[in-house]
């Protein structure tokens, strides 16, 4: 299926690896032109040199890296000094620690939701409205499964990302959907991704059991008898960027292989 959207320009955020490069990748063999941006430098250099040599990356497509910490202003003033118009935005930041909500003080809180709320929002006011008057716009936050089935030892990640999914509801069904800009939400499960494999490494180490066994036993609860994979991943974001999506507004995607147990 042809998406639609070569030639277009987006911003992938914490797209050296795991989710992120996922979509930037999706989004680089459809054509779009890629602008990554992560904190660590080495690993985004890395990601880009990647997608430079993808065979599946159509010749022409602009594929540039930005080492930049884009929760902080001067991380995305860096990025649209480099910039300044999109057509498709990616928001992502690591999720918060878990821990126990009786250890957290107001800096952790501010902390969670400078990365998983305030900085989606910041992203969001610096491009929409020049998306909407070029008439194409794509915005896809991902945030959690956890927004849909919250886990008690995610408080921070709960709080800050449910605030950003009440924040993206009102303004997808805002005057810019009229104008074809969409705002949509990927809710990610358990995805193999060094995220996942940090957490299990925490598991372990209080169980006393291998990250190996406890990684097959997290596996085996998951419906679909697998992890999740960054390819499958970053294809349901192309299609959400796609103009076959255009009449998708204000959703939360779930992606987790079966396991939230709801109807809705």
């Amino acid at each position: 299926m042809d998406l639609g959207i070569s030639g277009k320009t987006a911003l992938v955020c914490g797209a050296s690896k795991g989710l992120g490069f996922g979509c930037a990748q999706a989004l680089a063999r459809e054509g779009v032109h890629v602008l990554l941006v992560a904190r660590g430098a080495e690993a985004l250099a890395a990601a880009v040199e990647s997608l430079k040599g993808d065979a599946k990356v159509p010749a022409g497509t602009q594929v540039e890296g930005l080492a930049a910490d884009i929760t902080t202003e001067a991380g995305r003033a860096a990025v649209f000094a480099k910039r300044k118009d999109f057509d498709i935005v990616v928001t992502n930041a690591g999720g918060p620690p878990p821990g126990d909500f009786r250890d957290w003080d107001r800096d952790a809180w501010v902390k969670a939701l400078d990365a998983n709320m305030l900085t989606p929002i910041a992203l969001m006011k610096a491009t929409v409205d020049g998306m909407a008057a070029r008439g194409f716009g794509r915005i896809v936050n991902i945030t959690s499964g956890a927004v849909k089935a919250p886990i008690d030892i995610l408080g921070l990640s709960n709080g800050a990302r449910t605030g950003l999914t009440g924040f993206a509801a009102g303004l997808a069904r805002s005057k810019l959907a009229a104008s074809n800009v969409t705002i949509n939400n990927l809710l990610p499960g358990p995805f193999e991704t060094d995220r996942l494999r940090a957490t299990m490494e925490g598991a372990a180490k209080k169980s006393g059991k291998s990250v190996d066994e406890v990684m097959d036993a997290r596996r085996k609860t998951v419906p679909a008898q697998r992890y999740g994979t960054i390819e499958e991943f970053g294809a349901t974001c192309a299609f959400l960027c796609s103009t076959h999506a255009s009449y998708i507004v204000g959703q939360n995607v779930l992606i987790d292989g079966g396991v939230y147990p709801g109807t809705m």
